[in-house]
């Protein structure tokens, strides 16, 4: 008799609802990311979805485990896992549900990700992807959420003595409701 060959799953895709913490009105993605992304991965496609640059430290914290970028001096405080070494589905497993994101510890945007589904991966779906959203992302190093909420402020009131200085800090208008999936798609394409 033959013997059986067994064939190992392909991991999932991940419906993932990013959210930033501490900010109203809420600012969300909702991205499709396939499980053989690297954590190191995950982390731009997010900063793009939101429209960040990679300016800063990053940290995923997955069932009690921290992910990042590894000092390579030795510097780390506590156990920080190199995040280029694991992918979503083996951190995730089945049984993960919740987990946080951090970018830029200086402004503490901390982002709450639910995982929504856990889709059979097919020729659509490999890629990374946003299918919805809702809201501006805030700008790089605005001072986290207090001083994006000051910077939107500012922003709404053309007469504020500041808001000339913010809109050139800015490099232009500032629309908080503006979101443009077909932008954020761009530049999560352009990661590739």
């Amino acid at each position: 008799m033959a013997a059986v060959k067994k064939t190992r799953a392909s991991p999932p895709v991940y419906q993932l609802r990013v959210e930033l913490a501490e900010i109203q009105p809420v600012i969300w993605r909702t991205l499709w990311v396939p499980g053989t992304i690297k954590l190191s991965r995950l982390d731009r496609v997010i900063q793009s979805a939101i429209g960040w640059t990679n300016s800063h430290l990053h940290e995923f914290t997955i069932d009690g485990r921290r992910y990042g970028m590894v000092d390579v001096d030795g510097f780390d405080e506590g156990e920080l896992l190199d995040d280029r070494k694991f992918t979503l589905s083996k951190v995730l497993g089945s049984l993960v549900h919740e987990f946080m994101y951090e970018y830029d510890f200086g402004d503490g945007w901390r982002h709450h990700i639910t995982v929504q589904d856990r889709l059979a991966a097919n020729e659509y779906n490999n890629w990374p992807v946003c299918i919805a959203g809702e809201n501006a992302g805030p700008p790089e190093d605005v001072g986290g959420s207090y001083g994006f909420a000051g910077f939107a402020r500012i922003m709404r009131d053309p007469t504020h003595e500041e808001h000339l200085d913010m809109w050139r800090w800015h490099g232009g208008p500032f629309d908080p409701r503006g979101f443009d999936i077909s932008a954020v798609n761009d530049r999560i394409r352009r990661l590739r």
